[in-house]
């Protein structure tokens, strides 16, 4: 990756956005914004009853996550959201064009067993099915790489930098 592009990291709850974000960040020497921040107050207190957000609820978000990556265009930036969807990231690279994704994955007991150690983190382990239910993966047209989570945050982040710095983006 030879030129600031914004990097978003993405992936189902309990892959470790919060965690790996920051570092990957770091390692660029860009600012990170963490994705949960953008949240309306409404989605927070529907994923903390166990109700999964809707399309609806979730397009407000984006959109401010988008305007947050549009304004940070050429600088660079690291920011955390699930895009799980194709139409989310979509709707991100339209309002941030030449955004990049970093999709980390895991197997599901790995990052339930990651869920539930924690603490005051909004979204219950009990959603995590409805977020494997909503994935799509990365298309093969779709700037990004995948990145495993097993191992530790430094591996992690370390996994991710060579994976983008691999990348040919204009």
């Amino acid at each position: 990756m030879s030129t600031p592009h914004v990097v978003v990291v993405m992936g189902v709850a309990g892959t470790g956005k919060t965690t790996i974000g920051p570092l990957l960040a770091d390692r660029l020497g860009v600012p990170y914004a963490e994705g949960d921040d953008f949240h309306p107050a409404e989605n927070i207190q529907k994923m903390s009853s166990g109700t999964p957000l809707t399309d609806d609820d979730r397009w407000p978000w984006l959109d401010a996550i988008g305007a947050w990556a549009h304004g940070r265009a050429g600088r660079g930036g690291v920011v955390s959201s699930s895009a799980l969807r194709r139409s989310y990231r979509d709707r991100l690279r339209a309002a941030a064009p030449g955004v990049v994704f970093v999709h980390l994955t895991g197997d599901r007991v790995l990052i339930e067993e990651r869920m539930s150690h924690r603490q005051g983190h909004f979204m219950p382990t009990a959603l995590l099915d409805s977020q494997f239910a909503t994935l799509q993966p990365l298309g093969a047209d779709e700037a990004g790489v995948d990145v495993d989570v097993s191992g530790g945050p430094e591996e992690i982040a370390d996994r991710a930098f060579s994976a983008l710095h691999g990348l040919e983006l204009r």
